[in-house]
């Protein structure tokens, strides 16, 4: 079921840090407690509403500690995937993909869904942007280096004849974080950026940005996985029964989330930026839970 973006919870993202406060600080070397790391970002709804509903402790052993690890990218959590200092995690599938080529697909395994769609291409008024032939010589941002954004914008330069400026091309691809995006973006620095939500309504709504296509749009059926539930390998075979009721009530906070009351269907969100300031954002875009 595609809904409007999203749900209406009190869920701001320094509600999600005093989560983690609490959480990380347990920290114990015992063998009941399970380490899950997220974004704090919508398309991360289900871990966050799922911790704020408790829909995971309450389907858990009581005694299980569940501690929380926020990351602000993919390629982060899967290197701490591999260093045994997580346990399960919500990522997108570049991160995965590498990570399971990079393992042989012997570190981590793929569980379940949490969402589909979720980003967007967005840019300067008068960049040109819309144009393919005026891609020479831009700066376009992406996220980290083989996050999910940067997989696809390479991607959509790679179909459209372009290769990135530190492989020889004419476009600058600059891989940072979403808060240095967006200041780079107000700043007019960069053309255009390939971002997730909530960044990219944000671009949009507060700094006039064109979004030029929601990536929906490239996939059959227009959606695509951009959050997966992905565990360590290890853990898995010696926690099955942890694992099973863990995907469990992911799916019971998707079905939540879906039928929600049709007065909770806009998510406000605050999100801090370099600043210092808390944007306010409703995303305007199609995301699916599944």
């Amino acid at each position: 079921m595609k809904i409007p973006y999203l749900v209406g919870i009190a869920i701001v993202v320094l509600g999600v840090i005093v989560l983690v406060g609490t959480t990380q600080s347990s920290f114990d070397d015992s063998e009941k407690k399970i380490r899950i790391a997220f974004f704090p970002s919508i398309i991360h709804a289900v871990p966050i509403v799922g911790m704020e509903n408790q829909t995971f402790s309450k389907n858990l052993d009581t005694d299980l500690d569940i501690q929380v690890k926020i990351f602000d990218s993919g390629p982060q959590v899967i290197e701490s995937i591999f260093s045994n200092s997580v346990d399960l995690a919500y990522v997108g599938p570049g991160p995965v993909i590498n990570g399971y080529l990079k393992s042989d697909g012997k570190d981590l395994k793929i569980l379940a869904s949490a969402a589909n769609g979720g980003a967007s291409f967005v840019i300067q008024k008068n960049s040109g942007l819309e144009s393919i032939e005026n891609y020479p010589g831009k700066r376009i941002a992406a996220p980290q280096i083989s996050n999910t954004q940067d997989v696809s914008l390479r991607h959509y330069l790679a179909e459209n004849g372009l290769t990135s400026a530190e492989k020889g091309g004419d476009v600058f691809v600059l891989n940072i974080s979403n808060p240095d995006i967006y200041t780079l973006f107000a700043k007019g620095d960069i053309d255009g950026a390939w971002v997730p939500e909530p960044w990219a309504t944000m671009l949009v709504e507060e700094l006039d940005g064109i979004r030029l296509f929601d990536e929906n749009e490239f996939w059959p059926e227009n959606k695509f996985s951009s959050v997966l539930l992905i565990g360590r390998a290890d853990y898995i075979e010696k926690n099955p029964e942890i694992i099973k009721k863990w995907i469990d009530a992911n799916e019971k906070t998707v079905k939540w989330i879906i039928f929600i009351p049709l007065s909770y269907n806009d998510l406000t969100i605050s999100v801090a930026v370099p600043c210092g300031t808390a944007v306010k954002t409703r995303s305007q875009v199609s995301l699916i839970f599944s």
